[in-house]
């Protein structure tokens, strides 16, 4: 069985610490500033084509297709750079004894400006849909931030690490979430992942942060404070679809951390086990008796009470949603956290986190298929 090595601990900590760095740090400017110099290169080999060539063949296909080029990968100044510098080349290879033929001179140069002309307008284009696009990226950081806060670092002997990548390209949220609150019965955390992707999933994402936000504080007993939050998926479920469809469902785990004895009450709604660690040993807290996601309560009787787990002093809680658990590789296994996390040690909840997702994406070959939260809450040594 493959464990996940300290030596490979290290790299994904070094690399770019987590998934959602990786990808971002790949998805650089570095291929567009190596191939900034074609357009030149273009005109270059137009001008040895047009010496090399007999009369009758012209390079102006080349010297027209280097200010086309040149509105993808420069700036606007440079695309009329290059458009002027092409219909001068053009006009002079048309006056040398080896230049094209002067009879289809003149029109040779007009495709020449008119392609320059197109040119520095598509350039123009292309850099307003890129301001815009940072625009809107802004604005997605911005909603991410509002709905998904990111959790304190600490909250007395608690210190805590929360990750989240979303499954679309360049999408700042979708429909994992996770919140951790300081309340008067505890520390209370919920990691749920919303069934879909887009702004319904974002929508219903705002309703269960909302609503956790308002019961952690006060509602006193776990188990009702768990119910109410059941119905609050179902009047959402209800909103978006008229009706309560049996596809509109959120899995979710709620807990409850008393950091003075480290007892932890937790309660599973069809959602992937957290995972105890200690050590370099990993424990699956699976339910006992499995609930149905929330949206789907009129399926069964009764609810079930919550569970019961102690954490000592220097062990982990890790929560996770399944884009963790339903990472495959190429040969179509899922990722087994509790395998490759057997046996390696963690020296804070940044690092367990990091190392995950660093290991999940070299296990997926960096193809992500649904959105990843991760949560990890470690109980410090007195």
């Amino acid at each position: 069985m493959h464990r996940l090595s300290v030596s490979g601990r290290l790299e994904a900590m070094g690399s770019t610490g987590g998934m959602k760095r990786a990808a971002d740090a790949t998805a650089g400017p570095c291929g567009v500033r190596q191939l900034r110099w074609l357009p030149a290169a273009l005109i270059v080999i137009s001008v040895i084509f047009d010496v090399a060539t007999p009369p009758q063949y012209s390079s102006s296909p080349l010297l027209a297709a280097a200010p086309a080029v040149a509105a993808a990968l420069l700036t606007q100044r440079g695309t009329v750079l290059v458009g002027c510098v092409a219909v001068v080349v053009d006009v002079i290879l048309g006056m040398t004894p080896v230049g094209h033929p002067l009879a289809n001179h003149p029109i040779d140069i007009a495709n020449v400006v008119i392609i320059a002309v197109v040119a520095v307008y598509l350039n123009h284009v292309l850099r307003s849909q890129g301001r815009l696009l940072v625009t809107m990226s802004d604005m997605a950081v911005a909603a991410q931030r509002a709905v998904l806060p990111h959790p304190p670092t600490r909250l007395g002997p608690l210190r805590l690490a929360a990750r989240y990548a979303a499954a679309q390209l360049k999408a700042q949220i979708g429909g994992d979430v996770y919140a951790v609150q300081e309340t008067p019965y505890g520390v209370r955390l919920v990691v749920a992942d919303v069934r879909g992707k887009g702004m319904g999933a974002v929508s219903a994402v705002a309703v269960v942060v909302g609503a956790f936000r308002e019961l952690a504080d006060t509602e006193p007993v776990l188990e009702r404070m768990v119910a109410r939050l059941e119905g609050s998926a179902m009047r959402e479920a209800r909103r978006r679809s008229g009706e309560l469809p049996l596809e509109d469902f959120v899995t979710a785990v709620v807990a409850e951390i008393h950091p003075g004895d480290g007892l932890v009450r937790i309660m599973n709604r069809g959602h992937p086990a957290p995972l105890l660690l200690r050590d370099g040993t990993v424990r699956a807290l699976e339910p006992a008796e499995p609930d149905v996601p929330f949206g789907l309560g009129n399926l069964r009787e009764s609810g079930f009470p919550a569970e019961a787990v102690k954490m000592a002093p220097g062990s982990t809680l890790l929560f996770m949603t399944d884009g963790i658990t339903e990472a495959r590789d190429r040969t179509g296994d899922f990722y087994d956290p509790v395998e490759r996390l057997t046996g390696v040690r963690f020296g804070s909840p940044d690092e367990l986190v990091d190392t995950l997702l660093g290991d999940v994406a070299r296990h997926a070959e960096g193809k992500r298929q649904d959105d990843i939260a991760v949560l990890a809450v470690s109980l410090a040594e007195p």
